[in-house]
């Protein structure tokens, strides 16, 4: 099954057709038809995928799995961490210092029970 199969398969499951899937990702008119011949940029994939709530991975066929297990943040080093906040719209500093790790940890544990 091609991206542009799966996306379409995807959006019709949720009630979606493929023109609001495009302007809730901010796509122009027709682009996911241009998915039939040639490949998404990552950027408009993630975009359709964030709309999806699925992962780009479950778009191109690479899994199953429609959305990857949330890693536990006491399992995550620093970097990880960073990039799971970022990724939360979450600030990694206070009062003009960095958080320490505990913090970050408890941050986004935060954030993921809130969803």
């Amino acid at each position: 099954m091609s991206i542009f199969e799966r996306t379409k398969e995807v959006a019709q499951n949720q009630g979606y057709t493929l023109r609001q899937v495009e302007d809730l990702a901010g796509l122009s008119p027709k682009s996911l038809y241009n998915w039939k011949k040639s490949s998404p940029k990552l950027e408009n994939a993630q975009k359709v995928a964030d709309v999806l709530n699925v992962s780009v991975d479950y778009l191109l066929g690479n899994t199953d799995e429609k959305r990857p297990a949330k890693k536990n943040p006491q399992d995550m080093n620093s970097v990880e961490l960073e990039e799971a906040l970022r990724g939360e719209g979450a600030s990694l500093r206070f009062g003009g210092k960095e958080l320490s790790d505990e913090y970050k940890r408890m941050i986004l544990d935060i954030l993921q029970n809130l969803k």
